[in-house]
């Protein structure tokens, strides 16, 4: 990776709107964009929700997703949290939304 000299670092900084940019993350994280979701099982491991790395593929907002799964927010907020597990239709969905998830909007 190339360092910038200090004129260049000052160059580029001059042109950047750190408002604008602390806003769009906050939004983004807000909307569920980024951000990953991982869960601590009882054994002390932490591994990431295979539920959010399926919305994650969608790249939808929880409510989005939700309204996709045709769940509620709350509903699908636990199943990324892994405090319940979806049903058996759910984890069809949410396998065809982590494998292919253009197909399930076109579905949609």
């Amino acid at each position: 990776m190339q360092t910038l000299s200090e004129e260049k670092l000052l160059a580029r900084d001059a042109k950047r709107d750190l408002n604008a940019e602390l806003l769009d993350a906050v939004n983004d994280l807000k909307a569920g964009k980024i951000g990953r979701v991982s869960v601590a099982t009882r054994d002390g491991r932490v591994v990431e929700s295979p539920v959010a790395r399926a919305r994650m593929a969608t790249h939808m907002s929880q409510s989005q997703f939700a309204t996709l799964m045709g769940v509620s927010v709350r509903t699908l907020q636990e199943w990324e949290q892994g405090r319940r597990a979806p049903s058996g239709a759910a984890k069809t969905l949410l396998k065809i939304a982590e494998l292919n998830p253009d197909a399930l909007i076109a579905v949609a």
